[in-house]
């Protein structure tokens, strides 16, 4: 072995000598990644201060104008600050049976299309993520081209369809309508999720006498419940924002959305900015309450070699 060794290097040396370049490589020079490192520092923090100024200033200004007297926002220069706050407007909206009826079917038709949409599309997604490479690809290009097609392209179709149906002006009508788009959205995003979880967290839970299906409960479906959790947010923000739908389904009763475009439409920008800013309220709360989910790295180490 060790002649080998000796004749090996002997060899690199000789035809280093005869022919240039010839022996063994040398390294290349690594990129000064300090001065990168360094910068990426400096500018994190100044980032997530322009991002929260970029979000949160919008919100301000909203409620500023829910709460402003016409004479400190008519001017030609209004003050950015809240001087002469008045909750006249709100008392409006708050005492009106105009906004009530429209938040509560907001939030149920939400609601009932974020369970519907993870009830259906976990499973689905679950069986797509262990479908092999050819056929996983090409079922997820079809999901999407399914949202290839804007809402306002069959919105009227589906009104046509669900008028001789009776779903006009109901609950279960716009719910089946948000299902249209938010279920290849949600299934989409899943199949992500379940791809990261690997198999042999299912074949551990066989081995230890779970049944398929009590292994996809008690193993798979656990293990992703962040993913699932971030996708059922995203579902319910665009069931709640919804507005191409619920103009064409709700003549009637509307939602909170169509309600705000009303008021605005009529002129009153104060009701209207109030309107708007319980409109964004819930969705403050729901992302909040879901952003401890957002996560990542949850099944380092859950498979041990």
């Amino acid at each position: 072995m060790q002649t080998t060794q000796t004749s090996t290097q002997g060899t690199d040396q000789v035809l280093e000598k005869t022919i240039p370049g010839a022996g063994p490589a040398a390294p290349k020079p690594q990129p000064d990644t300090d001065l990168f490192l360094i910068a990426c520092r400096a500018l994190f923090w100044p980032a997530i201060a322009l991002a929260l100024f970029l979000t949160t200033v919008p919100v301000y200004l909203l409620f500023k104008v829910s709460i402003s007297k016409p004479a400190e926002l008519l001017t030609q220069h209004p003050t950015f600050w809240i001087s002469q706050p008045t909750f006249k407007h709100w008392a409006n909206v708050l005492g009106s049976p105009e906004l009530w009826e429209p938040l509560s079917k907001s939030l149920m038709v939400a609601t009932l299309t974020t369970v519907i949409s993870v009830a259906i599309a976990a499973p689905a997604a679950y069986v797509i993520a262990r479908f092999p490479r050819k056929v996983r690809y090409t079922t997820i290009l079809s999901l999407l081209f399914t949202r290839m097609f804007p809402d306002v392209l069959i919105a009227l179709p589906v009104a046509i369809v669900f008028m001789k149906m009776g779903l006009m002006d109901t609950v279960p009508g716009l719910v089946f309508a948000h299902l249209i788009g938010n279920l290849p959205f949600l299934a989409w995003i899943l199949v992500g999720t379940f791809e990261t979880i690997p198999k042999a967290l299912e074949e551990a839970a066989t081995v230890d006498g779970c049944s398929r299906f009590q292994a996809l409960m008690q193993v798979v479906f656990p293990a992703a419940t962040p993913g699932i959790m971030v996708g059922a947010m995203f579902v319910w923000l665009n069931s709640w924002n919804e507005f191409t739908y619920a103009m064409y389904l709700s003549t009637a009763n509307k939602t909170l959305p169509l309600q705000t475009f009303f008021y605005q439409a009529k002129g009153s920008w104060f009701d209207s900015a109030a309107y708007a800013t319980i409109l964004t309220i819930p969705v403050i709360l729901i992302t909040f309450a879901l952003q401890k989910y957002l996560v990542s790295g949850s099944l380092s180490g859950a498979v041990k070699g």
